[in-house]
């Protein structure tokens, strides 16, 4: 069960993660500041206290809530998450300069506020009460993250040109919505 939870996890957030605005601003941040080192660290670690947090959260909805109903908010939030998948995102706003505060604290800061109430993040709560595993689903975030957006940052402009965003949102939505019909199903 806990290595079916590293790679579910793993899987459904790299691919989840293409086209989103957080690869977004990996994208923009490369592209402006042309250090992927501290960005990539910046990612990191915003990634890890982010979905941390969302993994805490889904435990306790999976204590506080009866298996029966964890099901269908399981199944129901899936397909949720399948349809949010097939919007494209877009990143507002300036950003900060990275001479006043650093390229690392920019993107620590930048990325785990991007992230929240993000679909990535949506999904390591619903597979944390999924799997009952928050360490395991945390680890697969992450790496599912930094599978999607080291290469975005290393690539930074190319990228977007490169891979169909359009065919991966519809991808994702495929997958995300396998995981709500089998929650509800299995």
């Amino acid at each position: 069960m806990e290595a079916e939870a590293f790679f579910v996890t793993t899987a459904v957030v790299a691919i989840g993660e293409i086209g989103d605005k957080t690869q977004l601003l990996s994208i923009i941040l490369a592209a402006r500041y042309r250090r992927p080192l501290p960005i990539i660290l910046g990612i990191l670690c915003a990634t890890l206290a982010n979905h941390a947090i969302a993994a805490a959260a889904g435990i306790w909805l999976r204590g506080s809530v009866p298996p029966g109903l964890l099901r269908w908010v399981l199944g129901l939030s899936f397909l949720a998450i399948a349809a949010w998948a097939l919007i494209p995102d877009q990143v507002y706003g300036e950003l900060a300069p990275a001479a006043r505060y650093g390229v690392f604290l920019l993107t620590l800061v930048a990325f785990f506020l991007a992230e929240m109430g993000d679909k990535t993040q949506v999904t390591t709560l619903m597979l944390a009460a999924k799997y009952d595993a928050v360490v395991t689903v945390v680890a697969g975030s992450t790496l599912g993250m930094l599978c999607a957006d080291v290469p975005a940052v290393l690539l930074a402009s190319a990228a977007p040109r490169a891979i169909p965003l359009k065919v991966v949102r519809f991808v994702a939505a495929a997958l995300f919505a396998a995981l709500g019909v089998a929650a509800l199903v299995l």
